[in-house]
């Protein structure tokens, strides 16, 4: 199973994936983790990303999908895999499609996680990891708001879309998203 997740930063994207890749046992494709890794790292792609991250701007589709379809071509990813961070654009979405179709494959079900702005930066404040400066967690949100929103229509008009309540324990969070899953899998199984 191919699923994206999608929400703004600090919405738990990363927590709900950890959880769901041991319960479907598919691996966890975050691209902020990807991106950290090669920043810290130094790589060519991390010294190229490092400069619009402390920004808080996109890094560039180039950087971005690159690893993303390398990753992708893994054989531990040819079961499914979790795409936490991506796509962030419509022109990742409509990227990401055609990689997929080339190895014969989908997107299966997209689960938006949604939570109000309050709510992320009280996260953010608390969370407290390197990246999280609190002008540049701003910028992110509005990046957010901006370039990746438009995906959950483009989601929605595929009927692939799941909107969640992101708020309430990590647990009762689980408990909504397993259930967006059961349903994905209940409507594959019909087609």
């Amino acid at each position: 199973m191919r699923l994206i997740l999608i929400g703004p930063p600090g919405a738990g994207k990363g927590t709900q994936c950890q959880r769901l890749a041991g319960m479907l046992q598919v691996p966890h494709l975050s691209t902020g983790e990807m991106l950290r890794v090669a920043v810290r790292e130094g790589t060519p792609a991390g010294r190229q990303a490092s400069t619009y991250m402390e920004q808080g701007q996109l890094v560039p589709d180039s950087i971005i999908v690159g690893m993303v379809n390398q990753r992708l071509q893994s054989p531990d990813c040819r079961e499914g895999c979790l795409l936490d961070g991506f796509p962030r654009t419509l022109s990742q979405a409509a990227t990401l499609d055609e990689l997929l179709e080339r190895q014969a494959m989908s997107v299966d079900g997209v689960i938006e996680l949604a939570v109000p702005r309050d709510e992320l930066v009280r996260r953010m404040l608390a969370r407290k990891r390197e990246d999280d400066d609190p002008e540049i967690f701003s910028r992110r949100i509005v990046s957010f708001e901006e370039q990746t929103a438009p995906l959950l229509d483009y989601y929605a008009r595929q009927g692939k879309l799941a909107s969640i309540d992101g708020l309430g324990s990590a647990d009762e969070i689980f408990a909504r998203v397993t259930l967006a899953i059961e349903r994905f899998r209940a409507r594959s199984r019909r087609r």
